[in-house]
Formats: C-alpha cells, structure tokens, sequence
C-alpha cells in the first residue's frame, strides 16, 4: 500500500509540501563564505567567520559593519548555490568579550503549523479539485488528476512567500 491514498480501489497521485533546505549545498556556502572571508583584505586580521552547529549558524565579526559583510557574504555564496534566503531565521545578536559582535541565525526545517494551515486554506479556497492533509510538518496533497497536482504547486509558489516550499515523494 505504501504512502499512497486509497480511493474506490486505486492510488491517487500524491505529494508533499515541504520546507528543508539543502543541507549539503548550505554547507558548501558556509565554506565558500569562510574561504572568502579569510582571503579578503578588508577582513585582515579580524576573528570574522561562519560556524554550522546542529540548526543554528553563527556569524561572528569584529563589529557590526563587519557581522553585516560577514552575512553579505553568506548570503551571496547562498544564492549562487540556490539555497534560499529564506531558511535563515535572525535570532539575537550579542556583543562577546570587549567589542567583537556575534549573530545567530536558525535554519528553519519544516513546516510551521500556522503556515501549514495556510496553505491548506489556499488550496480549498482554490476550489482546485485536491485534497490537502498536514502531516506532521509537511502537507500531503492528494488529488485524482496530475493537471490538478501540477496547478497545485504553481499556485503555492505564487502565493507563499514567507517561506521557501519545496516539493517531493510524488507519487504518480
């Protein structure tokens, strides 16, 4: 039976809404950022860099000028590996010893349950003939029609913004 809907006798095309990150690719952009940063002249002699720890990065740089420059980067080496923006959630920034500043910033996986009821609700408002069911922290949309499915996700990917959505386990 596996993860398929079952309906009169037949699977249903299927697939889930998610929000994750590609982790390899934003470990390469946290290296790419740390290898500029350290060959750069305008950060010469500065304790600036990227650090990875579970679901948290931490920017650390001389003062804020340089945190901001430290995230420029970041964010730069992000976009060029097509990781989205959007995964980075600010935390709270801290002065650490005499004047050195440090950022963090949460990597965000999966779905929020207010947002996952928002995209349910933009999926029944659409009148698209589907069904949409939050599963833990993703949304599970099943649907008769692969046209259906596909009108789907465009229409996600128009109207969510504060979020990168990703799709996957599409089942035909």
């Amino acid at each position: 039976m596996g993860l398929k809907a079952k309906n009169k006798g037949f699977d249903m095309p299927s697939f889930d809404v998610v929000c994750e990150p590609d982790m390899v690719e934003l470990k390469n952009a946290i290296e790419q950022s740390n290898k500029e940063i350290s060959n750069r002249f305008d950060f010469k002699g500065s304790d600036s860099r990227v650090e990875q720890k579970d679901e948290t990065l931490i920017l650390f740089g001389d003062d804020d000028f340089k945190l901001g420059q430290v995230r420029d980067v970041l964010f730069g080496k992000m976009a060029k590996r097509n990781v989205d923006v959007r995964y980075l959630k600010d935390d709270k920034k801290e002065t650490i010893g005499s004047d050195k500043r440090k950022q963090t910033m949460k990597i965000q996986k999966g779905i929020t349950s207010e947002l996952a009821k928002k995209v349910v609700r933009i999926i029944k408002d659409s009148k698209i003939k589907v069904q949409a069911s939050i599963q833990g922290d993703a949304v599970r949309v099943t649907g008769t029609k692969r046209d259906d499915l596909q009108a789907t996700m465009a229409l996600l990917k128009k109207d969510v913004t504060e979020a990168p959505l990703g799709f996957n386990n599409f089942r035909d």
